[in-house]
């Protein structure tokens, strides 16, 4: 694609991932006429406003910004309208109404961390890694009427390595996904875009990635522990994974579990823990034990496990 691509494009997103794609279609020289992205949020102890990943870039390079709190309103909708899109595209946003994505003539497009139609829903990053599997990827899709549901375009996968955390995939994928969103601007731009429907998979195989609650966060020791170690990796660096030890001698009970591995030994039951307050805190499970090897007591810093360990007895 050559530089100062003559499609008027309104970018839709929110986060860092979307901040991160949306800095590199602007350093290629993609015609970004307007964001839209969620609207200032009180945050921290001070509940100080804070601006959206997206809204720092775009203000960064001075394109035009929408925060509506409500996507089918009369203001909004004149407001999109005014930009003249020709295209959409959307990451890590809000459902957006059919009187919005269906604006451009060319479609709105969607970027999304799985391999569609697996793990379609809010959490796919979190849920492939808490699941086991092997391989994700990204997909861009055409809009339509249900979430991630959409003709898809472009798909590309990439293995999940051993140990692999949210936060590693996250990052992986941030890049994949750039890579994706310009090639397909590209051949939705020369004309070569041919989207194709989602296959068709029964209740039994399909595979979804809703939304994470805290109390999807708390380990149960009565898992085996390779499943244990997933929901860790899987849910680190956010929202993290938690237990509570209500035999240890501090001032909190609960703490955020970041990283663990299997233990050779057998001889713990579920949710029973052994230590030797220096080098190492093990756990049972269903099946081995596992070791824990960095964990945040509640209201503290981030640590590794002996230094964790030089502050609290059993």
């Amino acid at each position: 694609m050559t530089n100062n691509s003559p499609l008027r494009i309104v970018f839709m997103g929110t986060p860092e991932l979307a901040a991160y794609i949306l800095q590199k279609l602007i350093e290629i020289g993609i015609n970004i006429v307007g964001v839209v992205t969620a609207t200032d949020k009180p945050a921290g102890r001070g509940l100080k406003l804070t601006q959206s990943p997206v809204k720092q870039t775009a203000l960064q390079y001075g394109l035009k910004v929408l925060q509506p709190p409500n996507l089918k309103s009369p203001e909004f909708i004149a407001e999109l309208t005014a930009l003249k899109p020709d295209l959409q595209i959307i990451i890590a946003f809000r459902m957006l109404p059919e009187v919005v994505w269906s604006l451009p003539p060319k479609g709105s497009f969607n970027l999304h961390a799985s391999l569609l139609p697996q793990y379609r829903g809010a959490a796919p990053i979190n849920h492939v890694i808490i699941n086991g599997e092997k391989e994700t990827g990204v997909t861009t899709f055409f809009l339509n009427n249900e979430i991630d549901t959409g003709n898809i375009i472009f798909m590309e996968k990439i293995d999940i390595e051993k140990d692999e955390t949210a936060g590693t995939l996250h990052d992986k994928l941030m890049v994949l996904g750039s890579e994706l969103v310009i090639k397909t601007i590209a051949a939705i731009e020369n004309g070569t875009a041919k989207s194709v429907p989602q296959p068709k998979l029964d209740i039994y195989s399909l595979k979804n990635a809703p939304k994470i609650y805290k109390n999807d966060c708390k380990i149960d020791w009565n898992m085996p522990a390779e499943m244990i170690i997933n929901k860790i990796n899987g849910l680190n660096p956010y929202p993290a994974a938690f237990c509570e030890f209500p035999d240890i001698s501090a001032k909190t009970s609960k703490f955020k579990i970041f990283s663990a591995k299997q233990s050779d030994t057998f001889e713990l039951l579920p949710g029973e823990t052994h230590t030797d307050n220096k080098k190492f805190l093990k756990i049972g499970t269903q099946s081995n034990e596992i070791e824990i090897t960095e964990i945040q007591p509640e209201g503290k810093k981030r640590m590794k496990i002996d230094e964790f360990l030089r502050g609290v007895r059993w």
